[in-house]
């Protein structure tokens, strides 16, 4: 086997986005686990990474392997490590912990709500990502993933922002009488309804755990009414609703008390335009990272009149912990099993790495688009 790989980079000094060639990893401790990529999926955090928004290379490295959404076949494991075999599909978490000491969250395994911000995420910020042939990692940051979920597991990563703020969801609004009576089987929200702003990958899945979870589920997004979208949402108990046809009070009157809002469109006047709307009781989830477009007019006493009176809680969801990863997994399989053509179009196309300048730098096209290594399509 060469002792080389390919992987795709930016390079920020220069501001390339390039294929550029690395050392095949090796084990270094008992418990590493060595992975054959096999597909990554390409997102709107590799495309602004591409564009250099952000992104930070690992120390005394002059480029960023970038891709955080992956899927790997275990090739190689440590001495110490168990539960996990060669053969095995693994979806690695992205984050990892800080160096300090007073961190509780890092120094409990949750460092997705470190405390200090001095975490590494690997394909973001001072780690190389996935985006390459062979990586190599600890065995903790492995989740594991049933190999009839094989065709549609890359997309387990994304799933996660809204399995986060599900789990976030149960546990606050237990302040309440908020649980709906019968429910059963894990189908706990049917009394209860969501938005989704957005109807790209993230918002997709979203609305596909929420409808799981069963809530009358809602996607408002700027795509028209007869926009294949809109059959897709259909197609898995939600409902479409365009921005072009209905203003946000139109839809607040569509619905009726939005319990539950999450924002997957990474537009903030938009956004803070359906908190506005939000109902009472509600809880708004943020998943998007707006670049820097300037003010937006935002009616700041009437969305802190609601937030008081109406007893609604904001907050944000990004990358996520074991415990996310594992309900993605889970309802990944029931998604799988109920809507079958519905999760598997999420997926545009897969691509050979060779693909990846089109697909990072081109004008974004489809829902998912995935990139693969030689022999893995």
């Amino acid at each position: 086997m060469s002792q080389t790989m390919q992987g795709v980079a930016v390079v920020p000094g220069s501001r390339e986005v390039r294929l550029v060639g690395q050392p095949v990893p090796t084990l270094q401790s008992p418990t590493d686990v060595k992975l054959r990529i096999l597909e990554v999926g390409v997102c709107g955090t590799d495309r602004e990474i591409c564009a250099f928004d952000y992104g930070t290379p690992p120390p005394g490295s002059d480029h960023l392997v970038i891709g955080h959404e992956s899927l790997g076949e275990v090739e190689d494991i440590g001495s110490g490590v168990t539960g996990i075999q060669r053969g095995d599909l693994v979806v690695p978490m992205v984050r990892r912990p800080c160096p300090h000491e007073h961190c509780r969250a890092c120094r409990a395994g949750r460092q997705d709500f470190c405390f200090t911000g001095d975490i590494r995420e690997r394909g973001i910020k001072e780690a190389h990502g996935f985006m390459t042939e062979f990586v190599v990692d600890d065995a903790r940051y492995m989740n594991m993933v049933p190999k009839a979920l094989r065709p549609v597991a890359v997309l387990v990563e994304p799933l996660t922002i809204a399995e986060k703020a599900l789990i976030q969801l149960w546990g606050l609004q237990e302040r309440l009488p908020w649980d709906c009576p019968h429910s059963r089987g894990g189908v706990r929200g049917h009394c209860h309804s969501a938005v989704v702003l957005g109807a790209g990958p993230v918002g997709l899945l979203g609305a596909m755990a929420f409808s799981a979870a069963g809530f009358e589920t809602f996607v408002y997004s700027a795509e028209p009414e007869d926009h294949p979208k809109s059959e897709l949402i259909r197609s898995f108990g939600a409902r479409f609703v365009s921005a072009r046809t209905h203003t946000m009070d139109q839809l607040r009157e569509t619905v009726g008390n939005i319990d539950l809002a999450y924002e997957a469109a990474g537009n903030s006047r938009v956004a803070f335009d359906l908190l506005r709307v939000l109902g009472t009781n509600g809880i708004f989830v943020m998943t998007g990272v707006p670049g820097h477009k300037g003010p937006a007019p935002v009616d700041t006493d009437g969305l802190m009149r609601n937030v008081v009176l109406k007893n609604q809680i904001v907050l944000g969801t990004v990358n996520a912990g074991r415990d996310a990863f594992e309900a993605a997994i889970r309802d990944l399989g029931v998604f799988l099993n109920r809507w079958p053509g519905a999760v598997r179009s999420l997926i545009t196309g897969r691509h050979p790495v060779d693909a990846h300048r089109d697909l990072l730098l081109g004008a974004p096209s489809g829902i998912k688009n995935v990139i693969v290594f030689a022999g893995q399509a």
